[in-house]
């Protein structure tokens, strides 16, 4: 019975995310693609080995069967290919990194752009989502995410600063208009334009001097979704709508500028910086080794400068 590998890949794909148009994000391959391979290799097995809705896809339970057995054998298929990158030059392949939309914003993109320039044979995909994942299961190689939200029995180092801290800010046209906060509890009597997660979480605004910590759980006209749409919450702050609260790295350039007005900064908190985090029980194919290593190295420069 002829199978083609890459319509198990692509059913892989589809199980592991749980639906053709997550896969398709992590896979690069369309959903009509991925659709069509999983069909294409039901006829050919004559089993069905996923459940469709219209709101989710799940194994059957020979798919179940197929994973349990697909699943390494691909994985060892990926590593024996890879041998091949010590018999090259430079190392060379695709390295996917799963990563919140802060880190892809302001930590990511000199750190990508050197590693890239040193390894040319390399090509990076990014997947950006704020939500907790297993990047296994996502189909990426490795992730980047806060210390609160690793997952476990992952290796783990620093990337990036290993401080950070949040900004609160405002347009000076609407402290003009509203008076200026004081003490963080004074946000309570303010329009302050909010972020959620996806789960649905909308964690309170926490603010920090001299070791108490004081949460509020600010309202305001805005609530967004993270990633990009916290784009919207500075640029509705730019137009005097309310007061944010993010990561000063994303409201720097708007500090700067003066656009945007920096408030209750005595109590602005400071919070651990991103760790980059991989399977530490498998084989690292070459591009993820070279970033790995690469990483490391951008660590100890750091460190030696201070």
């Amino acid at each position: 019975m002829a199978v083609e590998i890459n319509d198990l890949a692509a059913f892989l794909s589809v199980a592991r995310a749980g639906g053709f148009r997550d896969a398709a994000r992590v896979s690069g391959v369309s959903a009509s693609g991925l659709s069509a391979a999983v069909r294409r290799l039901e006829m050919k097995l004559g089993v069905r080995l996923l459940n469709r809705t219209t709101r989710s896809v799940a194994p059957t339970e020979a798919g179940l069967r197929l994973i349990e057995r697909l699943a390494p054998a691909l994985a060892e298929m990926e590593a024996a290919l890879d041998v091949l990158n010590r018999f090259r030059d430079r190392p060379a392949g695709t390295l996917k990194l799963n990563v919140p939309a802060g880190v892809a914003r302001v930590i990511l993109p000199p750190i990508i752009t050197a590693f890239l320039k040193a390894y040319p044979d390399i090509r990076m995909e990014t997947v950006v989502e704020d939500s907790f994942v297993d990047v296994l299961s996502a189909g990426c190689d490795a992730g980047i995410r806060y210390d609160e939200r690793l997952e476990q029995d992952m290796v783990a180092i620093p990337i990036g600063p290993r401080v950070q801290r949040f900004a609160t800010a405002a347009s000076p046209g609407y402290l003009d208009q509203h008076g200026r906060p004081q003490h963080p509890r004074d946000l309570l009597a303010h329009a302050c334009l909010r972020g959620q997660f996806s789960s649905g979480a909308m964690p309170a605004w926490e603010f920090e001097r001299d070791g108490e910590v004081i949460r509020v759980d600010t309202t305001g006209p805005l609530l967004v979704r993270p990633g990009p749409a916290f784009d919207l919450a500075i640029s509705a702050a730019i137009g005097g709508l309310g007061i944010v609260h993010l990561y000063e790295d994303w409201v720097r350039p708007q500090l700067d500028s003066g656009v945007l007005e920096p408030i209750l900064q005595p109590w602005w908190q400071n919070f651990a910086g991103p760790f980059l985090y991989y399977p530490g029980h498998r084989h690292l194919p070459a591009p993820l080794r070279a970033f790995v290593d690469f990483v490391k190295e951008s660590n100890a420069s750091s460190f030696a400068m201070r």
